[in-house]
């Protein structure tokens, strides 16, 4: 079942009641889908807990009245810092799908970075005019590669970001015993122009999303195959999915412009470092790259406290669907609308008056 409603989540106060109602607008295999994580979910687990774990210590007496949460994410303005993370089939949630979330994006002021795998067209997404990024899966066919970042460069795209900490679809047990299959009007429609797919084909005891990927994915990216990008496209160039600080320097040396400490919501390698852990490290490692965190931010304590180990920045991903299932556009802007209400008062009360002041708070692990 999608969600159609555009109504709100009802008084919703925190990210988690517009998580409760979207479960309950969900068919139990989409909410599997998009709630679940790979192997035993411990990654998925532990994201959250590194944020419960680590605590700040605020200032006082510092005059700050208000905070003021706009910043630069890529060389653009954001009302704050949050993007909305790429994530694939949007229209499983709702029926304008991405559409519904890029005008969300656009009101609210965040950059909206389109999955390789939207189920609306690239072009019709950024036609929406919000900040718009493009996410980049490398394929195996690289004329396809080629096309897409191409496509991206002539719509508009202020940045172009490269994940690649997907050689393959990690096994997500929820899906496979779900046997997990796309309906047959939703398809990635940038990959292909006819009306099926294997997306669609559902197979007993598999999840017809990893068989795709498995058959378009190109599974052995190197560095060489990020050089060649860096060298094909003058767009800011963000590498999404770097944990290890030696992946991160390398990546600084290369000449990207952003790097996302992501264990991509704990849905690929299963127990992986929280993406939290990992950003002080490729921080440090990083130079004049922006770092930006992925992965476990549901509430603007928790984009505080990525700002205060040193992250330029967030992606917001599920939180984002629970938006779009609860109430299409209306709903991803509630999202957003309380993210920024959060982070605002978080940074008044930790006597920050904008990002950059965060970023000298000290941290404790509880």
């Amino acid at each position: 079942m999608t969600a159609t409603d555009d109504r709100p989540a009802a008084a919703a106060v925190s990210l988690e009641d517009v998580r409760a109602t979207a479960r309950t607008a969900l068919d139990p295999g989409v909410w599997d889908f998009v709630d679940g994580g790979s192997g035993t979910e411990s990654t998925l687990a532990a994201n959250r807990a590194a944020f419960a774990e680590l605590a700040l210590v605020p200032r006082v007496l510092t005059g700050v009245t208000a905070a003021d949460t706009t910043v630069q994410l890529a060389g653009t303005t954001a009302a704050m810092p949050v993007a909305i993370a790429p994530m694939a089939y949007q229209r499983l949630l709702h029926d304008e799908g991405e559409l519904a979330a890029a005008r969300a994006a656009r009101t609210s002021g965040v950059p909206y970075i389109v999955s390789t795998l939207s189920s609306h067209r690239l072009e019709d997404i950024a036609a929406i005019g919000a900040d718009t990024w493009f996410q980049l899966y490398c394929l195996r066919d690289q004329a396809k590669n080629d096309e897409l970042v191409d496509r991206a460069e002539t719509v508009g795209c202020r940045a172009l970001m490269v994940t690649v900490d997907v050689p393959l679809m990690a096994r997500r047990q929820r899906d496979i015993r779900n046997s997990f299959a796309l309906p047959e009007h939703i398809r990635a429609v940038n990959l292909d122009s006819g009306p099926g797919g294997q997306v669609q084909r559902r197979v007993d005891g598999a999840s017809a999303l990893a068989v795709h990927t498995a058959a378009a994915f190109a599974p052995g990216l190197s560095w060489t195959d990020l050089e060649r990008l860096r060298r094909r496209t003058s767009l800011p160039l963000v590498v999404k999915g770097v944990l290890d600080p030696r992946d991160a320097r390398m990546a600084a040396d290369l000449g990207v412009d952003s790097i996302v400490v992501s264990s991509h919501g704990g849905r690929q390698l299963d127990g992986v470092q929280p993406s939290l852990r990992a950003l002080p490290g490729v921080v440090a490692a990083s130079g004049e790259c922006e770092v930006l965190l992925d992965s476990g931010v549901r509430n603007g304590t928790d984009v505080l406290k990525a700002l205060a180990l040193g992250a330029r920045g967030v992606l917001l991903g599920r939180p984002v669907l629970w938006g779009l299932a609860a109430g299409g556009e209306t709903g991803v802007a509630e999202v957003l609308g309380l993210l920024r209400t959060e982070l605002a008062e978080a940074m008044t009360l930790a006597g920050c008056g904008d990002p950059a002041a965060a970023t000298r708070l000290r941290t404790e692990r509880l």
